[in-house]
């Protein structure tokens, strides 16, 4: 081993898409128009709902947090992931690798508990609305946003705590198209497994809570659709919990099959089909599953769209 290897290292050389350089510009686009249709679609629902009266309810704000969430989470990977495609070094220091993540970890977290707090909240509509608007007050709306957002920056600083625990000082290249903590742990030459059972301990916490409770949920809601007599009241709550449901289920299976799969910690090349799937492509889906099947969101379109015009 040379004298080199033994410094220790303060910047990583992302190294994700550069398999084939050909594909370079065709990727560069594909993924740029991704990030402004997901920029475009979310920050207009977060504009869309803030406008509209009649979208303050707490169904809605939930939704409107969640597309502040994805936004975040689309702006800490995308636009250095477009810079690298024509970088000559495609360096990124230790503290911007800690930055992206801590925004990444912010915004999956809350994402994991807004999600379920959707969940309950369409569980008390479809089972008590003529009380919607006692149980879910204002007050327990305001305080599941805030806890959300609590949560997801309590997780992420103690993971980027115990990233200061590593020191780096082999290979600077991260098989990655950002700093997620898997590939981190691979470069360490102290061995992460205080690390890993951390983020396993809570990540996998996190998700089971989450999970739970958007399963509950949806169990008491399919209980009482099938008790439900009207063939219309049928029809009508299922299509409410239709586009929930699928996000959910594209949400927590990708971030499960990432951090809490069995050997996620040595299987590096599953790390960026999966990751280009949760950081990428359910932001950008997210608010067309939730607008385009909402009739009160497509109205309000309208109406601003009318006022505009």
């Amino acid at each position: 081993m040379t004298e080199d290897n033994y410094s220790l290292t303060t910047e990583f050389i992302l190294i994700g898409f550069t398999d084939h350089p050909e594909l370079k510009s065709f990727l560069f686009v594909v993924f740029l128009t991704i990030y402004l249709i997901t920029m475009v679609g979310n920050l207009g629902l977060v504009a869309l709902i803030f406008m509209e009266r009649r979208l303050h309810t707490p169904m809605y704000i939930f939704l409107g947090n969640l597309a502040l969430m994805d936004s975040c989470c689309s702006c800490a990977i995308t636009p250095k992931m477009l810079e690298n495609f024509f970088s000559k070094n495609r360096r990124i220091s230790l503290y911007e690798c800690m930055a992206q993540f801590y925004f990444l970890c912010l915004a999956e977290t809350a994402d994991c508990f807004l999600l379920a707090a959707m969940a309950y909240d369409r569980y008390v509509a479809i089972g008590s609305p003529l009380q919607y608007h006692t149980v879910m007050s204002k007050k327990l709306c305001l305080q599941m946003n805030t806890g959300a957002y609590l949560a997801g920056n309590l997780h992420s600083m103690i993971h980027i705590g115990f990233l200061f625990r590593l020191t780096f000082c082999g290979s600077n290249q991260i098989n990655h198209f950002f700093c997620d903590v898997l590939p981190l742990y691979r470069l360490s030459c102290v061995d992460p497994y205080i690390n890993e059972l951390m983020i396993f301990i809570f990540a996998s916490s996190v998700q089971v809570f989450s999970i739970t409770i958007v399963l509950s949920s949806y169990l008491c809601i399919l209980f009482m659709i099938f008790k439900m007599k009207s063939k219309e009241g049928r029809g009508k709550a299922l299509s409410t919990c239709a586009s929930h449901f699928l996000s959910v289920s594209m949400f927590y299976g990708s971030l499960l099959f990432m951090y809490i799969r069995p050997h996620s910690f040595k299987e590096e090349d599953k790390d960026i089909p999966v990751a280009i799937f949760y950081t990428l492509v359910i932001p950008l889906l997210n608010p067309f599953i939730y607008s385009l099947r909402n009739k009160q969101v497509i109205n309000a379109m309208k109406k601003i769209i009318k006022k505009i015009l």
